[in-house]
């Protein structure tokens, strides 16, 4: 019985020890008012900058390097990929379309 009080009063003790509201939590802003209003709440977020970030991308996208365009044209090709996985996407694109010339 005695060591049962003892337990319980040490239970209480961590619990009130973990529990405790300090005085710091309370002078914070969000725990008065944890929900920002409409006009604060995307203030952090520049529209330039995401407008811009998309627009890079879609320029990027469209201008490729041409090692780009040389390793998806070698992957279209079935030979041309498998010589690849054993040389490489520049030797295997050289062996298979650098001879080919148009007059």
């Amino acid at each position: 019985m005695r060591t049962l009080l003892v337990l319980m009063l040490l239970a209480v003790l961590v619990m009130a020890a973990t529990c405790y509201e300090s005085h710091e939590s309370m002078e914070s802003h969000e725990y008065l008012n944890p929900f920002l209003n409409r006009r604060r709440a995307n203030d952090f977020i520049q529209a330039d900058s995401r407008l811009r970030a998309i627009t890079q991308e879609r320029i990027r996208e469209r201008s490729k390097a041409p090692q780009e365009h040389q390793r998806e044209r070698c992957e279209d090709y079935y030979p041309c990929e498998m010589y690849a996985f054993r040389h490489g996407y520049a030797a295997a694109y050289k062996h298979y379309f650098g001879r080919r010339r148009t007059k």
